[in-house]
């Protein structure tokens, strides 16, 4: 019995140590697979409609300084876009620029105000919000399109919600997203976080750049089938989220560029 129970103490002791074995090489894996931080600063504009072809005009400017940026490596993409869902003194047009360092984005932001362009008339007519945003969920195919639709869903986070490493958002949201870009549903997609808050400081935002209006169907119609046969995921997702806390923002991205 002594010899048995020795023998079953040793195959125990083999198969924690397989298990832990196991655990941490899964987890070492998970941590080498973990995308780098990256960072993104997004200018909204509230223009007056009697200027928007001024904006139009004004922004060509713009976008020849941001093509530079990502050709010469300061930053990793940007995106130009007007909305589609307006509400009443909230920004009608925007950009957003995203690089591997807030340096980065500082110095072309430095070059975006030495221009004379920041000091025209529509510039000087039209409210303007600003927000600093990270994020390690992202992917984006390289190019420039002209085709996008911009959709961010604001969520509050629930308190006293918990998701350590962001397993649940991962499990979730991603990986639908994931899926998505594979299928040439999205040109880009990111799960963002304000570094510097402006609002609510449980906030976070799921923006998707579609590949033609029939990406927003697609994106629909991936939450509904997510909904149907893998409700666990959702439901687990909705946990973490306040039921009173969601907005949503669509726009039409007038253009793209990812390197």
């Amino acid at each position: 019995m002594r010899r048995r129970v020795m023998g079953l103490g040793v195959v125990v002791c083999f198969c924690m140590a397989l298990v832990i074995g196991l655990s941490e090489q899964k987890a070492s894996a998970q941590m080498a697979a973990e995308k780098p931080l990256v960072y993104t600063f997004v200018m909204e504009w509230d223009v007056p409609r009697a200027m928007w072809g001024d904006y139009d005009k004004q922004m060509a400017t713009t976008n020849e300084t941001l093509k530079k940026s990502v050709d010469d490596g300061t930053l990793i993409s940007y995106g130009m876009f007007s909305t589609v869902s307006h509400q009443e003194g909230a920004p009608n047009h925007g950009t957003w620029m995203t690089s591997s360092s807030i340096a980065n984005l500082m110095k072309v932001l430095d070059v975006l105000r030495a221009s004379p362009t920041s000091t025209s008339p529509v510039v000087s007519a039209s409210k303007h919000w600003d927000y600093v945003l990270s994020s390690r969920d992202y992917a984006a195919h390289s190019g420039t399109f002209t085709n996008g639709y911009l959709r961010v869903a604001t969520w509050i986070g629930r308190e006293g919600a918990n998701d350590p490493g962001g397993k649940v958002e991962k499990a979730s949201m991603v990986a639908m997203l994931e899926k998505l870009m594979a299928d040439g549903a999205l040109h880009a997609y990111s799960l963002d976080r304000e570094i510097i808050h402006t609002t609510d400081a449980n906030a976070f935002f799921v923006v998707i750049v579609t590949n033609g209006p029939e990406g927003l169907d697609k994106f629909n119609a991936a939450v509904d089938d997510m909904g149907k046969n893998n409700p666990a995921s959702l439901a687990a997702f909705r946990s973490l989220v306040s039921e009173n806390g969601h907005r949503d923002t669509l726009a039409k991205v007038t253009t793209t560029v990812h390197k």
